[in-house]
């Protein structure tokens, strides 16, 4: 075990650990959604983008339950199916998979789509409470905020029935700001 984040697991894993570096890196399988706006606070997609970036084909799985007794049974078979294709094709250099998979019983989970990321955003708020000892604390709260119809996305496979695959990126310049940005007198 390490007392780190998901990412220092797979920095020690690599440095100090492991013998060669490994075919793949599979992160998860994790409580809660990692698709949308979700990927940038994920642990999961951390690990896998640090063993990415380390030149390894990585996948991050989540599934889309939060509480503490899900099931996790039924996503082992799509699980096997999506690494094991990775392995056959292999994931392009510098790509993760980022891998949810619905609240759902496996006979009525439709497939697998190939998606991109939904633009979406959180409105938090953040609930102050007192602990038992008279000590404030703070539960961040909030309401999801789904900013993109499109049936192309990762939000609207897994509001479908599907398990979403989005191909992400670790590089993530705003080339398109570049230009702009070069205007400005500094």
């Amino acid at each position: 075990s390490c007392s780190g984040t998901p990412a220092d697991c797979v920095k020690l894993a690599l440095q100090e650990l492991l013998p060669k570096k490994p075919d793949i890196c599979v992160s998860g399988i994790n409580h809660g959604a990692n698709s949308s706006i979700n990927v940038i606070y994920s642990g999961t997609m951390s690990a896998a983008i640090e063993a990415g970036i380390e030149g390894i084909p990585s996948i991050g799985f989540s599934l889309c339950d939060y509480n503490w007794d899900a099931d996790f049974s039924h996503a082992q078979d799509f699980i096997a199916t999506i690494v094991t294709q990775a392995l056959e094709n292999g994931i392009p250099k510098r790509t993760v998979l980022n891998v949810n998979i619905p609240k759902l019983e496996k006979k009525k989970i439709k497939g697998i789509k190939v998606c991109r990321q939904a633009k979406a955003n959180w409105k938090e708020k953040f609930d102050k409470r007192t602990n038992p000892m008279g000590k404030d604390y703070y539960w961040l709260t909030g309401e999801f905020e789904l900013l993109d119809k499109g049936e192309d996305t990762d939000e609207w496979a897994l509001a479908n029935g599907y398990i979403s695959v989005v191909p992400t990126q670790f590089d993530l310049t705003a080339h398109h700001v570049i230009q702009e940005l070069n205007t400005w007198n500094f």
